[in-house]
């Protein structure tokens, strides 16, 4: 058995799921901003969730629902791993984002299983509140660690792509470190960079 892990944002999904949740109401830019911060390492992701989530406060969980149902799948995405599950690897998703857009996504595309943070709602609106266990700088590489442990599964046979500052620690526990369309930060740490947006084009590469 082999494990792949990917992000979610801007890697399986094309888009970032904050943003276009924040576009209904009309603040994109002033996420976006905050997001491309947080990407580069400029600052801390923890801090940069909870900012992004408070701005969304208010906002109805069905529209957060019926947004989450659409988003756009990266091109390459599910013939990727489609291909990957072939080769005999379990395909996993790691977001920092919300479970609210992996749950979905996982089953249309085929995901052994999607691991995301959980939007806090009372009387059917977001709180502006966020828990879960993909909150912090280090948490994918630490969930991983015990994926692999779990499943008996060597960072030898494993596999890790990303775009942002917040996939760095999958690196340290994958001997296949994939930057996605990725920021320097990430590209500095990889053995594999892919600068087209196509997944698919990890395949020969692996």
């Amino acid at each position: 058995m082999k494990l792949a892990v990917f992000d979610f944002d801007s890697t399986l999904m094309d888009g970032e799921t904050l943003e276009f949740l924040a576009e209904k109401i009309g603040i994109k830019n002033q996420v976006k901003e905050i997001t491309d911060r947080a990407m580069k390492g400029e600052i801390d992701f923890f801090e940069s969730l909870q900012h992004r989530v408070s701005l969304l406060k208010g906002l109805e969980i069905n529209t957060v629902n019926e947004i989450c149902r659409d988003l756009p799948e990266m091109n390459g995405a599910k013939e990727t791993v489609t291909e990957l599950k072939k080769m005999g690897y379990k395909v996993i998703c790691f977001s920092g984002g919300f479970r609210n857009a992996t749950e979905p996504f996982a089953k249309k595309i085929g995901l052994d299983a999607d691991f995301a943070n959980i939007l806090h709602t009372k009387n059917n609106l977001l709180t502006g509140l966020v828990g879960g266990e993909m909150m912090f700088n280090n948490s994918k590489g630490e969930m991983l660690k015990r994926l692999q442990n779990i499943l008996g599964i060597d960072p030898n046979d494993t596999l890790a792509v990303g775009d942002g500052a917040n996939d760095l620690s999958m690196f340290e526990y994958a001997s296949k470190k994939v930057a996605f369309c990725a920021k320097p930060i990430l590209k500095d740490k990889a053995n594999i960079i892919i600068e087209k947006k196509d997944l698919s084009l990890i395949l020969n590469r692996i």
